[in-house]
């Protein structure tokens, strides 16, 4: 495992690449995590010299295509995706994964899943001929799932399901936060294959909140609070062998707040600690 930069979940901009790239390098990240889009536009191989030149991984990208919404722009995004996907595949960056919305007012469980399924599945394939594996992220609070008329997959096992029924090349982009909320313990996570999970997202609750009242926007970094029990979910991941990034999520009003140098510092050193508790420094 190794420690990642998103900049976007910390309410941080930054104009380019390049300029991710060397935030994440000052303070201390061995990854970054990218928009596969600007890397099309400038290329493969200067994305590549951009990383070497920082001594950062690019360690994954965010899944490209809008599949919730009307049909047009998911079809328009499909046909898009193979050059993206070659593109990502020539800078051996093999790894993306989205969230997956876990309740509707329209569809029951049933018809969600057949959704998810349809649209998904030829996407799954596309990159699958590229050597990328597509992780789904399950959101775990009850106050998200039960606020439609039907709740849909908020579980790793459900999620799981869906993932089987989607692709060989599928698995799951595992947050803290939704392990948590899910009331799921070490021995779910040990349950897991390391190939299973294809990206890694870290956080911390706010305290004085019962789980089914946390909300999901409202995080904090990992190890502030206490609350989740970052040390036993990171080391249960190296015992499975997971080696892949892991990337702080906090949806923190707090993080917002900062400025973007004392953001990124803050999220360095929570990340730091943890990795220590965990026994991974």
């Amino acid at each position: 495992m190794f420690r990642s930069l998103g900049t976007g979940p910390l309410g941080v901009q930054v104009a380019s690449l390049a300029d991710g790239l060397d935030l994440a390098a000052r303070h201390g990240f061995a990854g970054y995590h990218f928009g596969i889009g600007e890397v099309a536009a400038i290329g493969a191989g200067r994305a590549r010299e951009l990383a070497e030149e920082k001594g950062v991984r690019l360690s994954g990208w965010g899944f490209p295509l809008d599949f919730r919404g009307d049909r047009a722009p998911y079809d328009e995004g499909l046909a898009q995706l193979p050059e993206l996907a070659a593109v990502a595949a020539e800078l051996g960056v093999l790894r993306t994964a989205t969230w997956i919305m876990p309740a509707s007012d329209e569809l029951s469980y049933e018809e969600n899943f057949a959704f998810h399924v349809e649209r998904l599945k030829p996407a799954a394939a596309i990159l699958a001929a590229h050597g990328i594996r597509f992780g789904l992220e399950y959101v775990g609070p009850k106050t998200l799932w039960a606020s439609k008329k039907h709740a849909f997959a908020h579980t790793m096992e459900q999620m799981l399901e869906l993932c089987a029924a989607i692709g060989e090349n599928m698995g799951l982009l595992l947050d803290s936060w939704h392990w948590y909320t899910s009331r799921e313990t070490a021995d779910d996570l040990r349950g897991l294959r390391a190939e299973q999970i294809v990206d890694v997202h870290v956080n911390d609750a706010p305290a004085g909140i019962g789980i089914d009242e946390q909300v999901d926007n409202v995080r904090d970094l990992p190890g502030a609070t206490g609350v989740i029990d970052i040390g036993t979910f990171l080391g249960v991941l190296q015992e499975l062998g997971y080696d892949g990034p892991v990337m702080v999520e906090p949806f923190s009003e707090r993080v917002r707040a900062m400025a973007d140098e004392e953001a990124v510092a803050a999220t360095a050193a929570a990340l730091a600690a943890v990795w220590r508790e965990a026994g991974l420094a």
